[in-house]
């Protein structure tokens, strides 16, 4: 943008490089919190969300098995005969 006037000129560039000085701070400012969450992540031994994730999975997976099995289990105890120690009570 250049004007007749160099003040305005000189105000134009100023700006500019406030504004690229402002970007630059905020990058740094977010690099910063970022390191600072991990760092305390680690400190409190917390899990990835990854890992979170396949282990989710893998407990609705046994939760469903042990359900499909506690349905056998009653099929099995309903089916099977007395025992004689049950039959004297």
């Amino acid at each position: 943008m250049q004007t007749d006037n160099p003040i305005l000129d000189d105000l134009s560039k100023l700006a500019n490089g406030l504004v690229a000085t402002l970007d630059s701070v905020r990058k740094e400012c977010d690099a910063m919190v970022r390191a600072r969450i991990e760092r305390l992540a680690s400190e409190f031994d917390l899990v990835p969300r990854d890992e979170f994730e396949v282990l989710k999975e893998m407990l609705l997976k046994m939760k469903a098995e042990n359900q499909d099995l506690k349905k056998r289990l009653g099929k099995l105890e309903k089916s099977s005969p007395k025992s004689p120690a049950k039959a004297k009570k």
